[in-house]
């Protein structure tokens, strides 16, 4: 896992308290989903969205998590051959990560979605997922997940995904 930002903040559910109109990552998608649909995915179930918020309460980053299927595929086979041949697979989606502009090159990016593996890993205790998928938005995106181990799907440039197996033996080897 990295090193947490250099500044005070804490991780948490995003809740009626947060600024979201006040946070802008330079990502017009994001921070429409941010400002108009995350609290409505939220109170749905749709999405489980969580806020980096700094010790003045403003959100610095965002991510959501969310229940998944995968088609088995879908995965590579190095992947594949390793799980049950069942035609869909319980998996997490990684819909949405944001930095807000003013905290970018700051890694931060890096630490959110640290944390969002983190806490998915955690829950496969309680709600089985075999990795974390994610459809990355544009190439920038892309090469960021893929630098941080995410393998292509077949036939799907920009849909990725880690193997939880992957992230259990990150974090258990800390």
């Amino acid at each position: 896992m990295t090193d947490p930002p250099h500044f005070e903040y804490r991780i948490e559910p995003l809740g009626a308290s947060h600024d979201r109109a006040a946070f802008h990552s330079g990502v017009p998608e994001l921070d429409r989903y941010l400002h108009h649909q995350a609290g409505q995915d939220a109170r749905r179930k749709v999405a489980a969205p969580f806020v980096m918020v700094d010790d003045s309460g403003s959100i610095a980053g965002y991510y959501t998590l969310s229940a998944y299927s995968i088609q088995l595929s879908e995965l590579p086979d190095v992947i594949a051959r390793k799980l049950p041949r069942y035609p869909l697979l319980p998996a997490t989606m990684l819909g949405r990560l944001a930095v807000g502009s003013s905290w970018q090159g700051h890694h931060l990016g890096r630490f959110l979605l640290m944390d969002a593996l983190h806490r998915s890993w955690r829950n496969t205790s309680e709600v089985a997922s075999v990795g974390v998928a994610v459809e990355a938005l544009d190439e920038s995106a892309r090469t960021f997940y893929l630098h941080h181990e995410f393998v292509q799907l077949q036939d799907h440039p920009n849909k990725l995904f880690l193997a939880m197996a992957v992230i259990e033996r990150a974090f258990k080897a800390r």
